[in-house]
């Protein structure tokens, strides 16, 4: 939890281009049912590189990239040294547990935005030639052998508005059954 018990947006990015890392700027917009303006995962179907080869017309999932930076703390306590956009996330976030977040939750981002959760992002190899030995901290096996991957989550914009650092986010559950989240 966030020490000032507020869920916040603590830096948002974008990039025009499929680059690993992503620049950090003041603000986003996002676009209901597209994404992120300006940015190349935007798009009502998939826009992924590697998706796209499997099937161009599936819908993109992968809207919106969203991660913990608590992760960052993590990391950096392991050597690493990461930074906001740096692992391809749109916003970062402080104070929610992204990962445990069932499927269908919906963030409300500032005054506006709202992005529902589909899945976990399952973080691609290109990890390790951004820093070495960095996957195999952010994929792992738990105790009861159970795979846990810590990339963040993805999702899709239903409401659009713009996102910057310092907006607060309200976690919305979905009704009825919580689903866990699954590999997008």
């Amino acid at each position: 939890m966030n020490p000032s018990g507020q869920n916040t947006v603590v830096s948002v990015s974008r990039d025009d281009r499929h680059r690993f890392s992503k620049p950090a700027v003041g603000s986003i917009r996002l676009i209901e049912g597209f994404g992120v303006e300006g940015d190349a995962h935007a798009g009502a179907t998939v826009q992924h590189r590697y998706l796209v080869t499997r099937d161009p017309s599936a819908p993109n999932l992968t809207q919106v990239h969203l991660i913990p930076a608590e992760l960052f703390d993590e990391l950096t306590a392991l050597g690493y040294q990461v930074a906001p956009g740096e692992l391809g996330e749109n916003v970062t976030t402080r104070g929610i547990d992204l990962i445990t977040l069932p499927l269908g939750a919906r963030l409300h981002l500032g005054d506006d935005a709202v992005v529902q959760i589909t899945g976990l992002r399952s973080p691609c190899s290109e990890i390790n030639g951004f820093q070495k030995g960095l996957m195999k901290t952010l994929i792992s096996t738990d105790a009861a052998g159970r795979v846990v991957r810590k990339a963040g989550v993805m999702g899709i914009v239903v409401q659009g508005g713009t996102v910057a650092p310092h907006d607060r986010i309200r976690v919305e559950l979905p009704a009825g059954e919580q689903l866990p989240l699954g590999v997008v």
